[in-house]
């Protein structure tokens, strides 16, 4: 791994700074994929890709002070994260300031890497990787090893020796967990055989707790990206999947943590009373899409969490009235939404809120936040365009204000 390299509504910019002792959280699903290994890389090599451009520009506008990236491709040696740093961020864009990250956090994904088993069931273990029947087959969907990974960008020091990452915790040993059934057998959790589940990650991913030093004072920043509760059938094993991940984080932050071993083999889950915040695409809507009914709920009616408002913008509850379709009879609040997916009423899932920045009771004060999504015609509403083709993400980067407060 790398680590230690040198409620408001978006319309026009970002909300200002209530107080300088702020820090700015900012979990984005950038998009930043490649079908090859090692294309995009390839891609960063210059300045000249535009989405790499107008992604590179909403993290400027926004300008977060620790920002967690999901799916971007991750090579072994961070050459993919350099590029992006020093040809992008730090290039500042259509009169956006430059964004330096002196501090990465850089880690191994779940995603591509082959299992050596059925896991699609399909009848064959795909192990030539680059075509569907391999992600179907690998740990977590991916065409090659690290396809749609993740990475932590920060303006504070990153305490890398002190870094938990989880990617080999195995499901199985989740006490009570919702392995799939197969539904044409009467036996429960049979979906995937015991030789199967023995090797099972849990994370479709990874599940990183990464400390980050904020003057003087430690903020462990729990970073991850779940499966979509989609792509499988009756025995709903991506949603499944999806619904424990997140449980990962609850549990994680709770007394009944003991179970949890990292890939260092040291058991138990966060100390009690530390200061974290819970950031990423977390695929699960409170209200909409196909997630396991209460999956987000675990850490959004966690008793360690603050109950805080949901971020929103003025471009999510216009883009959903506009594009219509399945959109106009989703129960969630469309400005809150943080992900525009197609919108067929038989089969698009709409517009969904999908990615999050949740943070500890204790240690903090909540200062507001947003969702990058300007409205049709407003100021940088070019960076996200109306869904499809896709410009930059289709995702919208997703912030919160935090000051840290001592007790």
């Amino acid at each position: 791994m790398l680590a230690g390299l040198a409620g408001c509504a978006w319309e026009a910019g970002p909300a200002a700074r209530p107080a300088a002792s702020t820090v700015r959280f900012a979990t984005f699903n950038a998009y930043l994929n490649r079908p090859i290994q090692g294309q995009l890389a390839s891609d960063l090599a210059t300045s000249g890709d535009v989405q790499a451009r107008k992604v590179a520009e909403i993290i400027q506008r926004v300008a977060p002070d620790i920002l967690l990236l999901n799916e971007f491709d991750y090579d072994p040696a961070g050459e993919g994260l350099k590029r992006f740093r020093q040809n992008y961020l730090e290039v500042g864009w259509n009169g956006a300031p430059p964004a330096v990250y002196p501090y990465v956090f850089l880690a191994p994904s779940n995603t591509g890497v082959a299992s050596g088993h059925d896991l699609d069931r399909d009848g064959a273990v795909a192990t030539e990787p680059g075509s569907r029947d391999y992600g179907g087959d690998a740990f977590g969907y991916g065409a090659f090893p690290g396809q749609y990974a993740m990475a932590i960008l920060s303006k504070y020091p990153i305490d890398g020796a002190r870094a938990r990452t989880f990617q080999t915790f195995l499901w199985k040993d989740m006490p009570g967990a919702l392995l799939p059934d197969d539904p044409a057998t009467p036996e429960p959790g049979d979906w995937y055989d015991e030789e199967s589940l023995n090797d099972f990650r849990l994370s479709s991913k990874s599940h990183w707790d990464v400390p980050v030093i904020v003057n003087g004072e430690t903020v462990h920043v729990l970073a991850s990206h779940p499966t979509p509760p989609t792509f499988d059938g009756g025995e709903d094993r991506n949603g499944k999947r999806n619904h424990d991940e997140i449980r990962f984080w609850a549990d994680y932050v709770s007394e009944g943590s003991g179970y949890i071993y990292d890939d260092e083999g040291v058991f138990g889950g966060l100390e009690p009373g530390a200061r974290f915040v819970v950031m990423g695409d977390l695929n699960a809507d409170p209200h909409d899409g196909g997630a396991v009914a209460g999956a987000i709920a675990q850490l959004l009616d966690h008793p360690s969490l603050a109950p805080a408002q949901a971020p929103t913008s003025i471009g999510g509850a216009a883009q959903a009235a506009r594009q219509g379709g399945i959109n106009r009879i989703h129960r969630g609040d469309p400005a809150a939404d943080t992900a525009d997916f197609g919108d067929d009423s038989e089969t698009g899932p709409g517009n969904l809120r999908l990615d999050y920045v949740l943070f500890s009771k204790t240690g903090f004060r909540d200062a507001g936040g947003g969702v990058f999504w300007p409205a049709p015609g407003a100021a940088h509403y070019d960076l996200v365009g109306p869904g499809y083709p896709v410009e930059s993400s289709d995702h919208r980067l997703v912030w919160r204000d935090l000051a840290i407060v001592t007790e």
